[in-house]
């Protein structure tokens, strides 16, 4: 896994082999890892990676953390169905099998780094709503996007359809929604969904180089910007100007900027701290 991944990578112990996490050279790498069945999430897979995310998220030497799938068949199909029966059979059921989901992506926001997803094959489901709370998604070709909830007569979380509306606008929002059809990785592209294509040989180095760039800049520049724009694309009736305030002047009170003028003035690369 994670060719790219410097050799000093460290792994996380979880407690389930499903979910893979390691980190190293600034980048965290979190993995789906049931490929005999498409990564479809479990249970044990959502409480693996709500894990992976808080370790990832207390550790100050991770910048930036990638998402990903087994196999190279899918990025995760959606929920693992044979659970279906016994964890999600009631309303009751449903609520504690969401309450694992909720938690790790959570976790995932709570980190306040930014995320990207390197997705090849099926984003389907609760696999396309994991991907959404990531920051950027890269795709290959043959990638298959799908929220299938109107073929199982189950409703999308307000949250999730929230990033859904803020990326590809309600009318095609709708279109995902009612009719339930997978969209190609092309159409995904033109609606805003994906960020770029790349061909399946080239994903892992395009991401980790993405990463590495992302991993060099300022975190408190990137955690402003990041924070400030996901406002911006939220409700209006929400937005908290205050706290982006300080946090803009927080960026220019910082030994980063300090840095970043210093390196600027004696021509070398600079060297951020996150303070």
């Amino acid at each position: 896994m994670n060719a790219h991944v410097n050799e000093n990578a460290r792994t996380l112990e979880l407690a389930t082999p499903k979910i893979l996490a390691k980190s190293g050279g600034g980048i965290g790498w979190i993995t789906f890892n049931q490929p005999e069945k498409r990564n479809a999430i479990s249970m044990q897979m959502w409480a693996g990676m709500q894990a992976a995310a808080e370790a990832f998220g207390r550790d100050g030497d991770v910048r930036v953390v990638v998402l990903s799938g087994a196999g190279g068949k899918a990025f995760a199909s959606g929920a693992d169905i044979s659970e279906f029966e016994t964890a999600r059979n009631s309303a009751e059921a449903e609520e504690k099998f969401h309450a694992f989901a909720d938690n790790a992506r959570n976790a995932l926001r709570a980190m306040g780094k930014p995320i990207i997803a390197m997705i090849q094959g099926y984003c389907i489901g609760g696999g396309c709503s994991t991907a959404l709370l990531a920051d950027l998604r890269i795709a290959t070709p043959e990638s298959k996007f799908g929220v299938p909830a109107a073929k199982l007569g189950v409703a999308y979380a307000l949250d999730g359809l929230q990033r859904l509306v803020a990326l590809v606008g309600p009318s095609v929002a709708k279109e995902i929604m009612f009719t339930g059809r997978q969209f190609s990785a092309a159409e995904a592209l033109a609606a805003g969904l994906i960020n770029r294509i790349v061909e399946p040989a080239a994903l892992e180095q395009t991401v980790t180089e993405l990463a590495q760039t992302i991993a060099r800049n300022a975190p408190l520049s990137i955690f402003s910007s990041r924070e400030s724009i996901d406002m911006l694309a939220g409700d209006p009736s929400r937005w908290d100007k205050a706290r982006i305030e300080s946090l803009y002047a927080r960026c220019f009170d910082s030994e980063d900027y300090r840095e970043g003028r210093t390196a600027f003035m004696e021509k070398r690369p600079p060297v951020f701290k996150g303070r």
